[in-house]
């Protein structure tokens, strides 16, 4: 392990020993990824109070986790998902889901756009096009790319099959790359048209949400 991986491993075994200062660490690098994920579960109003809520557990139950950083990430979305589902249940709605689940065969990409979708993905515009896939592609495009998850701690998430994840994942990518050049596009279009006299604009600008490892299409 090397980088931020090797530095959340030793903040996490530092947590579990009492350090407050490690949990800070652990919560900041964390955080943001869970968030994001949470929010394609069960929207933006609820988004902060269902992690909040997954935060309490993960500190309750720390001592008991065993594993590094990866495993920790895993960890921390099964609780942050249990506790969506359960808000989502509470509230009498379902999340969506949709798409066929079967084994998809690892192969390249066709395009670039996917490439290029996953490079978007630190940004809260992005995130909110994310939410438009169905349940299951959002979900494996987010844990994934945005939280940081192989295939097989993804799998164990959602408590799907690795091959499963991998047809959602590649599924929901493509789709966000369509999404992606269709909200370019559409923004291209804006820009064309000629302003009113005594219009006024407004900048529209995208805060990034969370730094991610670059991933390839050939790798999901």
């Amino acid at each position: 392990m090397l980088g931020d991986d090797a530095e959340l491993t030793a903040a996490v075994r530092a947590a579990q020993d009492g350090d407050e200062t490690a949990f800070r660490t652990v919560y900041r690098a964390v955080h943001p990824r869970l968030l994001g994920y949470v929010r394609t579960l069960v929207g933006e109003p609820d988004a902060e109070d269902v992690t909040s809520e997954a935060w309490l557990q993960i500190a309750r139950d720390l001592e008991r986790f065993s594993g590094d950083a990866d495993r920790f990430r895993g960890w921390a979305a099964r609780i942050a998902r249990n506790r969506a589902l359960d808000h989502i249940r509470m509230r009498g709605r379902r999340p969506a889901t949709a798409g066929d689940e079967t084994e998809l065969a690892s192969r390249p990409a066709e395009s670039d756009t996917a490439t290029e979708a996953i490079e978007s993905l630190a940004t809260d515009s992005t995130l909110s096009l994310i939410a438009q896939l169905p349940q299951d592609q959002a979900e494996a495009v987010v844990l994934r790319v945005v939280v940081g998850l192989d295939a097989k701690s993804a799998a164990e998430t959602l408590g799907k099959r690795p091959g499963a994840v991998r047809t959602a994942a590649h599924r929901g990518l493509k789709r966000l790359a369509e999404l992606l050049d269709a909200d370019a596009e559409s923004t291209g279009a804006l820009d064309a048209v000629p302003q009113q006299r005594g219009s006024r604009t407004r900048a529209v600008t995208s805060a990034g949400v969370t730094h991610t490892r670059s991933r390839t299409q050939k790798d999901m």
